[in-house]
């Protein structure tokens, strides 16, 4: 039997297992029937594995079984380690599964943003046009040198005051780049193009005025998180786009309840690191008394640390392989 028609025809069990285990759990609703899908699924992975099927199916099967496990065999340390779950196999794991739509959106945030920043280095004029003589006036402003908390207005709050803004001003993105992913992706396109575009017209105005000496000790301490954290997101928002666009054998409606669960993951993991950059932003990127190598050297250290984090999954073997 080709994939195809393997596919069609146990695609709506496959679905209804993953309804059973939406939320990291069995639905109470659905709980009797998990059992029986999870054998089901098991025999479909096996046979799968038979065929040779592609190395996706595989790897959806695999997570299938995998949380089907844990759903009915460790039900009674579910909670305790479900945030343990997420953060080393869920998460990892639906970025290797959904590849092609990171590489997507990272070249849609870091093309526009080399390309806007070269401008933005070459030609004084190029920041115009995405920002107006008050906001770059601003943006230098807060980069001049010799002042004690860099990157923030001079009428700006404490430092936990700014950590909450900084939350909410990531948190803000990331939620526009996901969630406009509904309009068949095209809002996702939107932000990842317009978010590079304006960062890099600020690095290269910023570097070609002088102040490259705070701005780059400022923001190298958490782009790693704040970064990937926006590219994850436009991935997730991608993900939604793709089904709508593409639902294969399902209706619309069905392609994206699918598709959501994977992307509520990614999701979900470009939230938390964006919080996590929140704080570093609040809390270390602004001291500007730290020595410059000691910023480098510690925002070297979270790139290698994030890089190697978001690419775990393909170091490792899922269950059952």
């Amino acid at each position: 039997m080709k994939q195809v028609e393997f596919e069609r025809r146990n695609e709506a069990h496959w679905e209804r297992m993953e309804a059973c285990l939406s939320g990291g759990g069995v639905n109470r609703a659905d709980g009797d029937t998990l059992p029986p899908l999870y054998r089901r699924v098991c025999a479909d992975l096996a046979l799968a594995k038979h065929r040779r099927y592609s190395p996706e199916l595989l790897d959806r099967l695999n997570d299938l079984a995998s949380r089907g496990y844990l759903a009915i065999y460790g039900a009674g340390h579910r909670h305790q380690r479900l945030w343990l779950r997420f953060l080393v196999v869920d998460f990892p794991w639906a970025i290797r599964r959904n590849w092609r739509l990171v590489v997507a959106a990272a070249a849609l945030f870091l093309l526009p943003l080399a390309v806007m920043g070269g401008a933005a280095y070459a030609t004084e004029e190029a920041i115009y046009s995405l920002f107006g003589p008050y906001e770059v006036r601003s943006w230098e402003g807060m980069y001049e040198p010799g002042r004690a908390r860099v990157g923030r207005e001079r009428d700006a709050g404490d430092d936990w005051m700014m950590f909450g803004y900084y939350i909410y001003n990531n948190v803000g993105i990331a939620f526009r780049t996901f969630a406009t992913g509904l309009l068949f992706g095209l809002g996702s396109i939107f932000f990842l193009v317009y978010n590079g575009l304006a960062i890099g017209a600020i690095g290269g105005h910023l570097t070609k005025a002088g102040y490259g000496i705070t701005f780059y000790p400022f923001v190298v301490g958490h782009s790693a998180l704040e970064l990937t954290g926006i590219v994850l997101s436009g991935a997730a928002g991608l993900k939604l786009g793709a089904a709508l666009v593409a639902p294969g054998s399902l209706s619309r409606l069905g392609a994206l309840r699918v598709a959501a669960g994977e992307a509520a993951v990614i999701v979900y993991g470009a939230g938390a690191m964006l919080v996590l950059a929140a704080a570093v932003e609040a809390f270390w990127s602004a001291r500007s008394g730290l020595p410059a190598p000691l910023r480098y050297g510690m925002g070297g250290v979270l790139w290698v640390l994030v890089l190697s984090y978001v690419t775990s999954a393909w170091r490792l073997r899922p269950r059952g392989s």
